[in-house]
């Protein structure tokens, strides 16, 4: 199973980087990423998204577990680590040629699902 996410940072060191990797391609000023990274910073500079994720795989291998499921689960990011390229590579590298793919997004749209879905297979 490959869980796919956006991320996000997890310390204050992360926050400019990690939305200069969102925005990469995109003409957004450097004083709108100052405005945004300040939202970060208001909370340490961390994301609850990535704690979720590894709340999320951990309660998916309980009942996997509980229910006699063997189904490795790999976690990769959009936008921050773990990246995404890194479990498809694991994955590959285990073996793996099928896999669920569980995309973690709230609406169906072009920048979450298809997007998402077109990294993987890049």
């Amino acid at each position: 199973m490959l869980l796919v996410s956006f991320g996000g940072p997890e310390k204050h060191e992360d926050v400019i980087p990690f939305l200069e990797n969102v925005l990469r391609g995109r003409n957004v000023p450097h004083e709108r990423l100052l405005e945004v990274a300040e939202h970060y910073y208001h909370f340490e500079g961390q994301s609850p998204i990535n704690e979720q994720c590894r709340r999320l795989i951990d309660a998916l291998e309980g009942e996997f577990t509980d229910h006699g499921t063997v189904l490795p689960i790999y976690w990769g990011n959009r936008n921050w680590h773990p990246l995404l390229p890194d479990p498809v590579k694991e994955m590959a590298d285990a073996g793996v040629k099928r896999a669920i793919g569980f995309v973690c997004a709230a609406q169906r749209s072009y920048s979450s699902c298809t997007q998402y879905k077109q990294n993987v297979f890049d």
